[in-house]
């Protein structure tokens, strides 16, 4: 299959996912994950419907960006401080901040650029030392310590990874627990103008059905959409 006809009946599972559960279709934002693969590939999703595009580093960001049709980019995976300044132009989201000091970071950055940046809090679902973002219970300080101290930083809800797991099914518990943590935030009463939370970012290649059945509204999408990775 091409990169077209992968989008395409991805398209389509999302959609039936929604619609098994109430849901409508266009409320789940279908983010397709480049991570390795060139600008030829992403164009090609791109022109089979893709609005929105992931990448996991910094440098395949400004490595592509050129060479891209028109589209949001969203920064998924683990930024450093130092790369902030890099991609604060280009993408329209950063899904994985997990910290007041990457948040102060991206704000000083934005408001340089007279923008405000959108941005996720990443939670480590299973508190795995190999993965980045916080706890459940420190969702509710940081988020108060970023509103207070972030002008330029608008939180517009979570991104969860859930631990590799055998079949899809195993990844539901965290999803729902995601879920339950996300309909919490939306009551906390924090300035309005920083604090819109919209976005729940769970689900990628093997488990996005059910990540959308427990509510998910942004699905990252790679190797069911580009193929295995090109790891070099």
């Amino acid at each position: 299959m091409s990169v077209s006809e992968r989008y395409a009946e991805v398209k389509r599972r999302a959609d039936e996912a929604a619609k098994r559960c109430g849901r409508d279709p266009a409320d789940v934002k279908l983010i397709a994950v480049t991570k390795t693969h060139p600008a030829s590939e992403i164009n090609e999703a791109i022109d089979a419907g893709a609005t929105d595009i992931g990448e996991n580093r910094v440098q395949e960001v400004l490595e592509k960006y050129e060479d891209v049709k028109p589209v949001n980019w969203h920064l998924i995976g683990h930024l450093q401080t130092n790369k902030v300044r890099q991609i604060i132009d280009k993408v329209v989201m950063i899904h994985s901040v997990d910290s007041l000091k990457l948040a102060h970071e991206i704000n000083k950055r934005a408001e340089a650029h007279g923008i405000v940046m959108d941005v996720l809090i990443e939670i480590n679902s299973a508190m795995e030392e190999t993965k980045s973002g916080i706890s459940a219970s420190e969702l509710k300080q940081l988020c108060e310590e970023i509103t207070a101290d972030c002008g330029n930083v608008r939180i517009c809800g979570l991104m969860c990874i859930p631990p590799i797991a055998a079949e899809p099914e195993d990844a539901r518990p965290y999803f729902k627990e995601a879920a339950s943590l996300f309909s919490e935030m939306k009551k906390w009463d924090l300035p309005a103008e920083r604090f819109a939370p919209t976005e729940l970012s769970m689900g990628m290649s093997g488990d996005f059905e059910v990540a959308i059945e427990e509510g998910s509204t942004m699905v990252r999408v790679g190797s069911s959409i580009f193929g295995p990775r090109n790891y070099r």
